[in-house]
């Protein structure tokens, strides 16, 4: 249920695998990854909570179910290396910053800049910008 356009069924899902989560209910491998990165997360774990709320990144806002999705995403970008080479990015900005969260974060704000830059500019997706903005991160 998670890969679907409907915001409301897709943070639905996510409030109610952190709510199994919660009660110790056997959850499917989707489910399960999804826990793992909300409990990386304690900042958001009363937010997913609340599936109705706004975030405004202009004001200096995280949107908690976007957060979470990126990650998932660049999760699974990381399993089956793709785009090719992604998974030697993540071991170079691994090796720089020693931290694989913080990790998945520089690599996740590149995720975040390709599509932000294909909603502003009406276009598809620049997988290229993507990897140039990987391969910046993986310099710094």
């Amino acid at each position: 249920m998670l890969y679907t356009q409907d915001r409301t069924q897709q943070r639905k899902f996510l409030a109610n695998t952190w709510q199994k989560f919660l009660d110790k209910k056997i959850l499917d491998p989707l489910e399960t990854q999804l826990a793992q990165v909300i409990e990386i997360h304690p900042e958001y774990h009363s937010l997913i909570k609340d599936i109705e709320s706004d975030y405004f990144p202009e004001q200096g806002e995280v949107n908690p179910f976007l957060h979470i999705n990126l990650h998932l995403s660049l999760r699974e970008q990381l399993s089956i290396n793709q785009p090719h080479g992604i998974k030697e990015y993540y071991q170079k900005i691994l090796s720089n910053i020693k931290d694989a969260h913080e990790t998945e974060h520089k690599m996740m704000d590149c995720i975040a800049q390709m599509i932000f830059s294909s909603q502003k500019n009406k276009q598809p997706m620049d997988h290229q910008a993507y990897i140039h903005c990987l391969e910046a991160q993986s310099k710094v």
